[in-house]
């Protein structure tokens, strides 16, 4: 498989058990953060559903509540369109409650902004924010990742949840694409 993935252009970053050592480490973190308090996590679809599922199995905290928001900000290209759009919002009231968004990558920093000053209008407890990747080369407004399993410096990643126009979700580890 890793010749028929070099091949299409796809260079692995990060293997699957590096991503599983890193999620284990960031839930221990998140542990002794937050304790047996009760906590939302709060997956940005599509992109985080394989990190916040793993994520969320790794906590030893059982006082964990699930939802989910959808943003576009990227359609089918590589690069964010630079505005992002709530097109599936929470049903779980978070007024009062600790808030942690999980999200596969921070790239430019606008969609997470939005997001961010979105869900902290929702009087909430506390506001956290786990990244997969937590990227700078493109970024373009201040955002601070709380929790990043890795940091990259350039290139646009798959798998692991991570997509180019749909492709290479289900990869189960990171890999850098080509440039076309």
């Amino acid at each position: 498989m890793a010749d028929a993935l070099r091949a299409t252009g796809l260079r692995e970053l990060f293997t699957p058990h590096q991503i599983s050592l890193r999620v284990q480490e960031l839930a221990k973190d998140i542990d002794a953060l937050y304790g047996d308090e009760t906590l939302v996590a709060i997956c940005v679809l599509k992109g985080a559903f394989v990190f916040c599922s793993d994520l969320v199995r790794c906590l030893r905290n059982k006082n964990i509540e699930v939802d989910f928001v959808r943003l576009f900000s990227y359609g089918n290209g590589s690069a964010s369109s630079g505005r992002a759009v709530i097109n599936k919002d929470v049903d779980i009231p978070l007024n009062g409650k600790h808030v942690l968004i999980v999200e596969d990558i921070v790239d430019s920093g606008r969609s997470m902004r939005f997001l961010l000053e979105r869900m902290a209008m929702r009087d909430v407890r506390s506001l956290r924010l786990a990244a997969l990747i937590d990227k700078h080369e493109r970024r373009e407004v201040a955002v601070h990742v709380d929790f990043a399993a890795f940091h990259v410096d350039r290139g646009f990643v798959v798998g692991y949840g991570l997509d180019y126009a749909e492709r290479w979700r289900s990869l189960p580890a990171v890999y850098e694409i080509a440039a076309e």
